[in-house]
C-alpha cells in the first residue's frame, strides 16, 4: 500500500505540494483533470486552494477527491 496524504499545499498553476505519511513530498499536477466532468469546478483558482487532507488523500468542499495511490504515483518527488 503506498503511503497517505498528511499535508497538502495548493500553489498557484494547479500544483499541490503533498506531504505523505512516510515523510516524502511531492509535487501534484492537476491541469490535466481541469476538463474532466467533476474537476471544472477547480478552474477556479480560488475554489482549487481550498484543496484539504480528508481521510488519507486531497479533496475539495463540493467532494472531488483524488485517490491516494494516483498522488503518490504521479507527483515529482520534491
Amino acid at each position: 500500500m503506498n503511503p497517505r496524504v498528511k499535508e497538502v499545499f495548493p500553489t498557484d498553476n494547479y500544483k499541490l505540494i503533498i506531504v505523505f505519511t512516510n515523510g516524502e513530498r511531492g509535487l501534484y499536477d492537476c491541469s490535466d483533470l481541469l476538463n474532466f466532468g467533476v474537476f471544472n469546478e477547480l478552474k477556479d483558482e480560488g475554489y482549487f486552494k481550498q484543496a484539504r487532507v480528508l481521510d488519507g488523500t486531497v479533496a475539495w468542499p463540493h467532494e472531488q477527491d483524488i485517490c491516494p495511490d494516483t498522488l503518490y504515483l504521479e507527483s515529482r518527488r520534491r
